[in-house]
C-alpha cells in the first residue's frame, strides 16, 4: 500500500509528466535498398537508439525523387529534426553532442 502511494504521489506524477512531454528529436536517415554503408551506419546508431525517433527515407522511391537527386551519391545521410547533420557515416561524437544539446532543451 505504501508503495502504490509512492508510485502514485506528486513526485512520481511530475515525474511521469517530464517522460510524457518530452518529445524525442527526429534522426532521418536517407538509404535505399541495398546500401552496405547505411547498414553499417544503423548498427552505429544503436547505443543511441533510445534518444532519437529513427526515419527512414529510401531515396529510390518514386516519391521521393528530389532526395534522389540531392542524395544519391552519398548516402547514408542523416538529418536531425530535418536539418542536415552528417553524409557517408555516423559521426558518433557529433551525434551525441547535439544529443545533448537538445535534451538540456528539453529538460
Amino acid at each position: 500500500m505504501s508503495m502504490h502511494r509512492t508510485l502514485c504521489g506528486r513526485p512520481a506524477l511530475q515525474l511521469c509528466r517530464m517522460f510524457s512531454s518530452r518529445s524525442l528529436p527526429t534522426l532521418t536517415l536517407f538509404t535505399k535498398d541495398p546500401c552496405p554503408l547505411c547498414d553499417e551506419a544503423k548498427e552505429l546508431l544503436q547505443p543511441f537508439k533510445h534518444r532519437f525517433i529513427l526515419q527512414q527515407v529510401d531515396i529510390s522511391l518514386p516519391e521521393n525523387r528530389q532526395w534522389w537527386d540531392k542524395y544519391k551519391w552519398d548516402i547514408p545521410v542523416f538529418h536531425l529534426n530535418g536539418q542536415y547533420l552528417m553524409k557517408h557515416g555516423v559521426d558518433a561524437a557529433l551525434l551525441d553532442k547535439l544529443l545533448q544539446d537538445i535534451e538540456k532543451k528539453n529538460m
